[in-house]
């Protein structure tokens, strides 16, 4: 898949998931944004991908901050002219029972999983609907799908985005772009590798495949529905999820 010519931005890039689709992205050929509250971080991971060749740049943000969100999509447009592909990938979880969750535990989850979302959509919207042209990509979960308990906020964030990604892609088609999500299902990450390994095997067992997927599998999807070979894929729900969710 070639994307040169192209930006792109990655939001929550600087490590796991969002890492190895902005890696994919540029190994591809486009211009990558890796974009990440945690700015140290993500000047390390576009500076990985600097000694490599390959064209990347470190901008923070908090993408549940709108006057960040238009800095950013700004400052994107004025050095590249163009914002190509969008990957709303930032999200975090702050899992408890329901009984239990504080409203700031709540607010803290839909603020950056669906909110950020949002701001970054719209904001890159504007500039794709100028272009006619582009490709927002979200990254859900199957958790957003099937529910779990324990995780309320992130659900509801979850299931949310993949309601805002079907609305976008009606709104949006009309100028040439299209609007889609992926919907992991455990992935080996940080978090998933701190769990404990009889936690591990219980989650793999209920999966069809019997194992977690990789960062390099989502990076794979997301490179698909950023790719001309996905110019009539638009309000999808793509799931990477070793079958755990059908």
């Amino acid at each position: 898949m070639d994307f040169k010519g192209q930006t792109a931005l990655v939001t929550g890039a600087a490590r796991g998931i969002g890492q190895a689709i902005g890696e994919r992205l540029a190994v591809c050929g486009a211009r990558v944004v890796i974009c990440d509250i945690v700015i140290d971080a993500a000047e390390k991971t576009a500076a990985e991908l600097k000694e490599r060749g390959l064209d990347a740049i470190a901008r923070r943000a908090d993408v549940s901050n709108a006057g960040d969100v238009k800095k950013l999509i700004d400052d994107i447009t004025a050095e590249y002219k163009t914002l190509d592909i969008v990957v709303n990938n930032a999200g975090i979880t702050r899992d408890k029972l329901m009984i239990r969750m504080t409203e700031e535990e709540w607010n803290l989850v839909i603020d950056i999983n669906l909110k950020g979302a949002f701001l970054v959509t719209q904001a890159s919207g504007r500039v794709m609907m100028k272009q006619r042209s582009g490709r927002i990509i979200n990254i859900a979960s199957v958790i957003g799908q099937m529910g779990n308990a324990g995780q309320a906020n992130y659900a509801a964030s979850k299931g949310g985005l993949i309601a805002l990604t079907k609305t976008a892609a009606k709104e949006l088609a009309a100028r040439g772009i299209t609007v889609n999500a992926i919907a992991p299902g455990f992935v080996e990450t940080e978090m998933t590798r701190a769990l404990p390994e009889d936690v591990q095997e219980a989650y793999k067992s209920v999966i069809p495949l019997k194992k977690f997927g990789k960062p390099e599998d989502i990076a794979a999807a997301v490179a698909f529905l950023a790719s001309a070979d996905a110019s009539y894929v638009t309000g999808q729900v793509l799931g990477v999820n070793g079958g755990m969710y059908m």
